[in-house]
């Protein structure tokens, strides 16, 4: 589970159903209740209301790790394809894009699908479905039974799983700290975020450093995080940490800041340097 942020407001945005409705409306009924969800520590998730919802409806919650590359790929990159596709229904429609969100969600149903070599409208309902765009013969349905399953789950996502995995190996490092080691933590670099007294380019890029009390799996470690970063979640994965070297001028104090959730920092304005005109 994730969300879609940044578009602008919709003439239905006053009279919008609650986050628990939507969730009713749109996944309980046409898939009923799902066994575990996976998602990241949005105050969304987190909150003791929806915890609370889904002790009682029988549902586990998983909760990924701060900056786990390998936890939500997948639909990561399904949010950037929807992203492309909704801005051009918001450059063309404006206000009225929402009223689009059914094409949008027909199209990419019906969009040709590399793992599975079709499309998964195809592989729902066992024929492809004609559309204004295409219209093709519409054939007898076919059965898609446990053959065809077994053959989408052996050959062709693993087939798939392996190209993907071969492009993040080029760059991808074998890394491992023991318990006791001392790491640099590395803070978001998000644009227009004033970081440490200094914004941009001149910005440190990492904090601590900090002790490594236990590690959870393979790839992620939990630190002794100061009391000023308590509201942080204290597990990281391995490419956020950096091996620290003894030098007492490598630390960097964080208490005239207040940090997020997400180790960013808010901008504020110290002084107007320069000011210019364009047209």
């Amino acid at each position: 589970m994730d969300f879609v942020i940044g578009f602008p407001p919709s003439p239905n945005k006053k009279c919008c159903l609650g986050d628990t409705k939507v969730y009713i409306r749109e996944i309980v009924r046409l898939h009923g209740l799902p066994v575990s969800i996976i998602s990241d520590r949005d105050p969304h998730f987190t909150s003791r209301f929806w915890k609370q919802l889904h002790e009682s409806l029988g549902t586990r919650l998983n909760f990924s790790t701060t900056f786990h590359p390998q936890s939500d790929v997948q639909s990561g990159r399904v949010i950037q394809i929807l992203e492309n596709m909704l801005r051009a229904c918001i450059i063309n429609f404006e206000s009225g894009w929402e009223c689009y969100l059914p094409l949008a969600e027909f199209m990419y149903n019906n969009s040709f699908q590399s793992s599975i070599q079709m499309a998964t409208y195809e592989a729902l309902y066992g024929w492809r479905c004609r559309t204004p765009v295409h219209w093709v013969e519409l054939s007898e349905r076919r059965v898609i039974g446990l053959e065809l399953i077994q053959e989408i789950e052996i050959d062709r996502l693993k087939t798939t799983s392996n190209r993907q995995k071969s492009y993040t190996d080029l760059k991808r490092r074998e890394i491992e700290y023991s318990m006791g080691d001392r790491v640099f933590l590395k803070v978001s670099p998000w644009k227009k975020v004033l970081r440490f007294g200094c914004k941009g380019k001149l910005s440190p890029k990492f904090i601590g450093p900090y002790e490594i009390i236990e590690r959870v799996g393979p790839v992620a470690y939990r630190l002794a995080l100061p009391p000023e970063l308590q509201k942080i979640y204290d597990v990281f994965h391995v490419s956020m940490l950096r091996r620290y070297h003894s030098d007492p001028s490598h630390v960097i104090p964080v208490k005239e800041f207040e940090v997020q959730r997400d180790l960013t920092y808010e901008e504020e304005l110290v002084k107007i340097l320069a000011q210019e005109v364009k047209s």
